[in-house]
């Protein structure tokens, strides 16, 4: 029978220690495979790579294809390394971004955001998608996408959005179909304010089994991870030559 969904209210106690006891996820493989931000070539433009694990999967082929084009970087503090949703986004944008002059920054939020998540649950994350509460409604993702968007225009960076990658069948704590809902929310911030958008959900949906780390999973094998950073680390080599490209 095909899971319905519940609306449950969670007490608030029970929601705060929720939040305090589940750190955004990473898979162990790809934290211990993201390296220390490179000591900087000042005569390079600045690259900022915002966004939740999937980002940090494909972060260090990233740093290699862009090598010598680019100074690329990400949060690097343990505790803040995993973006997770536009609720924290909101709450640690302004330290992420800190006092370096960015170039481009490639930014993306949204499958923690989708997410249904209960206290009880025994799957990381505490997700569960029956018994769950939905950590940001879509309407309030987009609300925060706006503020984040407007903070991220300040900078004067080119800004590239990264749509939300697949979900696939049988995910514990994520409907599917949510991402495409979530990811039609974000086009109408993105369109309003002209931010180009990598479309790495359209990637992932032709992704076949052995892409995805494991049935069921959001996050994605070695070669998965490849596919995905080629595809934005050629969405970021465009915005770097428009860097060098004369106004008219």
């Amino acid at each position: 029978m095909k899971a319905f969904r519940k609306l449950i209210t969670i007490p608030l106690f029970l929601l705060s220690a929720l939040v305090a006891s589940s750190e955004f996820y990473t898979p162990k493989d790809d934290l211990e495979s993201l390296q220390k931000n490179k000591k900087e070539d000042a005569a390079l433009p600045n690259v900022l790579l915002l966004g939740d694990s999937i980002s940090i999967g494909y972060t260090p082929t990233v740093v290699e294809l862009l090598d010598g084009k680019a100074n690329v970087s990400r949060p690097t503090n343990k505790a803040r390394v995993n973006c997770g949703d536009t609720e924290r986004g909101l709450k640690d944008l302004d330290k992420w971004l800190g006092d370096k002059k960015w170039d481009v920054i490639h930014f993306n939020w949204g499958l923690h955001d989708l997410c249904y998540r209960h206290p009880d649950a025994k799957v990381y994350g505490k997700r569960d998608k029956i018994n769950g509460t939905v950590s940001v409604p879509v309407e309030k993702y987009q609300e925060n996408l706006e503020q984040l968007v407007e903070r991220l225009e300040k900078t004067g960076a080119i800004l590239i959005w990264a749509s939300t990658t697949r979900v696939p069948e049988g995910e514990a704590g994520r409907f599917v179909g949510d991402d495409v809902k979530y990811n039609a929310a974000a086009k109408q911030v993105m369109d309003k304010h002209e931010v180009t958008i990598n479309d790495l959900h359209a990637l992932t949906a032709s992704f076949g089994p052995s892409l995805f780390s494991k049935p069921g999973d959001v996050h994605f094998s070695k070669a998965g991870s490849e596919q995905l950073a080629a595809q934005v680390a050629s969405e970021i080599s465009k915005a770097l030559d428009k860097l060098n490209t004369p106004k008219e």
